[in-house]
């Protein structure tokens, strides 16, 4: 298969997502892909860690969270750039197959996309770090986070900002940050509990 056959498969899964909905689903997909209503939950976040890992582990954690943050905004903004492929919003075959866009477009170009990059680091990272506390298991925060950050991601694709591959890799790109940081997290919290 060749990069414009992927290109060209990649549209038509893209148009095909796009084009169902509902006078429900607009609204839904709307409200996940806004950035500031994100805030509050980040919040609680923060505040539970406190609660539960005691305030140097919980320091480190949130250093580790925003680390995450910084690789996954930054990387996705690089490659953006350096691809240049452009956001399906802004590609005039694909407004005319019938694309439709719920927000405004943003930036020109969308590979990959750092909603998602961002929202699985974020899931991945914190679910590591509330497993530091052993007293519970987490499964909870665990389903909720993950499908907090999968609404998100497929939000990208149903306001028409991104292509379902431009998703599919910024969960690949998060979840591998958050990996990393939510283990490097971990290694400074053995050290500082001895």
């Amino acid at each position: 298969m060749t990069w414009q056959e992927i290109h060209e498969f990649d549209q038509q899964i893209t148009l095909a997502l796009n084009s169902l909905h509902c006078a429900v689903t607009d609204p839904v997909m709307m409200f996940f892909s806004k950035i500031p209503v994100w805030i509050p939950m980040y919040v609680i976040v923060a505040v539970f860690l406190f609660i539960r890992l005691g305030w140097k582990r919980a320091l480190v954690a949130i250093a580790s969270l925003g680390l995450t943050f910084l690789l996954c905004d930054q990387v996705a903004n690089l490659f953006k750039d350096g691809i240049a492929r452009l956001r399906p919003c802004h590609d005039e075959l694909m407004v005319a197959d019938g694309l439709r866009i719920l927000e405004g477009k943003g930036g020109l170009y969308g590979f990959f996309s750092g909603h998602a990059s961002n929202s699985f680091g974020f899931a991945t990272c914190s679910s590591m770090a509330f497993r530091n506390d052993r007293r519970l298991k987490y499964r909870g925060y665990s389903a909720w986070i993950f499908f907090w950050a999968a609404m998100v991601s497929i939000s990208r694709i149903f306001v028409g900002k991104h292509y379902v591959g431009d998703v599919a890799v910024g969960i690949i790109f998060g979840t591998l940050a958050g990996l990393a940081c939510g283990f490097a997290a971990r290694y400074i919290m053995k050290k500082i509990g001895k």
